[in-house]
């Protein structure tokens, strides 16, 4: 249940700008560029919950169980600024569509210009989201030993820690298409350059990765520097400081593209 909530939440990602045959018949590269996809995203990603619960709870072992709840906490908590975070960039964007999203932004230019709190919210919250330093508290080894996968070797452990590392990586998807452009290059008009459609796609595909290999060097590079919360002070960044602050940032949104619409 962990594992394929992670991989499933990559079918709406455009990892590359369309691919354009000689017949003019447009390939879009995803594999499902459907009109709520950022909505499915959230929708698949709270189901990976269950994985970490139901785990922990059925290895019958108190510290599993704890870790467990922690980590269902965690990820409950974390998911409503996140997604408060996220409604102020479709309030910009107007769609819930992950490939038009792109497109706004490559006419507008990118949502972390325009929302730079909410980047750093959602930013926050996608290292909770994927129990990473300084918020692994559900694997917390001088309180809870290995945490809730305590009692699983082999592959189960195996599909407990891919999961962990494919959620880094789709989280550092989402956000590189959502707030950084996508596979759009900055500064550059790509029509210039008179190249073929096959190696347009395979240059946008180059970008996109390169923003997704630069969060995923952050997300370990705060590993290595930061040390842990406590799980109250955890719990206080969430709901007492992210809340607010995306709400806030939601309403100025929301009044700002009123006003300018008038």
């Amino acid at each position: 249940m962990a594992m394929v909530t992670a991989l499933v939440a990559s079918t709406v990602i455009p990892w590359a700008a369309p691919f354009v045959t000689k017949g003019g018949n447009v390939i879009p590269m995803q594999v499902a560029d459907v009109d709520m996809g950022i909505l499915l995203v959230f929708s698949i990603v709270s189901v990976g919950v269950y994985g970490i619960m139901i785990g922990g709870w059925a290895s019958n072992n108190k510290f599993s169980l704890i870790a467990a709840i922690r980590g269902a906490s965690q990820m409950i908590s974390y998911e409503l600024p996140m997604g408060m975070a996220l409604i102020a960039v479709l309030f910009m964007s107007g769609s819930l569509q992950m490939s038009e999203i792109v497109s706004v932004q490559a006419q507008n230019g990118w949502n972390v210009i325009y929302q730079p709190l909410g980047f750093i919210i959602f930013f926050i919250c996608a290292l909770a989201e994927c129990n990473r330093t300084p918020f692994d508290l559900p694997e917390a080894e001088n309180e809870l030993n290995f945490g809730y996968h305590q009692e699983y070797s082999s592959m189960k452990l195996g599909f407990y820690l891919f999961a962990e590392y494919i959620n880094m990586f789709i989280s550092a998807a989402i956000m590189s298409t959502v707030f950084l452009g996508g596979y759009d290059i900055p500064f550059v008009n790509e029509a210039s350059w008179g190249l073929s459609s096959f190696w347009m796609t395979f240059i946008s595909f180059g970008v996109l990765m390169s923003k997704i290999f630069f969060f995923l060097f952050v997300f370990i590079w705060i590993r290595w520097t930061i040390p842990r919360f406590r799980f109250d002070q955890l719990m206080d960044l969430g709901w007492k400081k992210l809340i607010p602050l995306a709400l806030i940032n939601m309403i100025i949104t929301a009044a700002v593209m009123l006003w300018l619409n008038k």
